[in-house]
């Protein structure tokens, strides 16, 4: 009696030959998936940064023919008085609205996620409004708030009885630095109160009831179960935060411009004035305190790593 025969392929082994073909799929799929991100990477992040670090070793003001200057314009960024006095503004924005923002958005987020307050679904829009505003929307919004003749907070402080008169709060060097802080919490805050309101949510209520058996405040809670369990979201936030800051100068280009006399500049509107402000352009010389920029960003999310590991709770 004859023996069945059974189609041989690939060498004489079929499973082998769908194993394979099975493989190169999940390779193609993989491909076809991660190459649009992975090109808009190359494209939009590691080539511009790339073309920094080369633009970083020029002069040239993106008009006339570039000139190599090899490492002269970092020579003189660490002569120039004014990146330090930039960065001394990052520094104190830095130790200011992180942590106000995180704390303001820390208690309201455990207020809302604890409380019933009547109108409660009210206080959640009211709170997340501001972030639904564009940043230019806010800044132009403070700016009439510190207005010296129509301004909110002159007005309110006549009410009170302090007249301040015509003061105009970014017009003058002691007070401009200072008065941009509040639009950038006040900007901040909406965000991160739903972050952290979402975050308190997922905490299981038993941990709350059998604190309450036990006598415990609610600032026992707080700091003895709240805290604990959302430290990820919070160490994440502060990095966002922390970063945003040393990034960020929309609002004190529209607020200031970095006056009066320099008093509120940063360093990052100090490199975007040097490339595309009024007067001399030096692509070249921003490039270089771009550079200077990143390398701080990087060491601020080092340190931040090193100060916050191994201090997460689990329930």
């Amino acid at each position: 009696m004859e023996e069945m025969s059974v189609p041989i392929t690939n060498a004489g082994h079929p499973r082998r030959s769908w194993q394979q073909k099975t493989k190169f799929q999940k390779r193609l799929f993989i491909l076809m998936a991660t190459t649009p991100a992975f090109g808009g990477y190359i494209l939009f992040t590691l080539y511009p940064n790339l073309l920094t670090i080369y633009y970083s070793l020029l002069d040239w003001d993106g008009i006339k023919e570039p000139v190599f200057v090899g490492f002269q314009n970092f020579i003189n960024m660490f002569q120039d008085q004014y990146v330090w006095r930039a960065l001394w503004h990052n520094v104190l924005f830095m130790v200011t609205i992180p942590p106000l923002v995180i704390f303001i958005s820390l208690i309201l987020a455990y207020l809302m996620a604890n409380k019933k307050y009547r109108f409660n679904s009210i206080y959640k829009v009211l709170f997340f409004f501001p972030n639904v505003l564009s940043t230019v929307a806010i800044s132009l919004l403070w700016a009439f708030v510190y207005d010296g003749t129509f301004g909110l907070l002159n007005a309110g402080l006549r009410l009170i009885g302090i007249d301040v008169g015509n003061f105009y709060w970014l017009g003058e060097q002691e007070t401009a630095l200072w008065a941009t802080i509040p639009p950038a919490v006040w900007g901040g805050v909406g965000f991160y109160f739903v972050i952290f309101m979402n975050a308190i949510s997922t905490i299981p209520k038993s941990l709350y009831e059998s604190a309450i058996l036990e006598g415990a405040s609610h600032t026992t809670r707080l700091f003895r179960i709240t805290l604990p369990l959302i430290m990820p979201i919070i160490r994440v936030s502060a990095i966002f935060l922390i970063l945003g800051v040393f990034k960020g100068f929309e609002n004190i280009l529209i607020l200031t411009n970095g006056g009066p006399s320099g008093s509120t500049d940063v360093i990052g509107l100090y490199m975007f004035n040097n490339a595309f402000g009024t007067g001399t352009h030096n692509y070249g010389y921003a490039s270089a305190i771009g550079m200077f920029l990143f390398v701080i960003l990087v060491l601020a999310k080092l340190v931040i790593d090193k100060l916050t590991a191994n201090r997460d709770a689990e329930y």
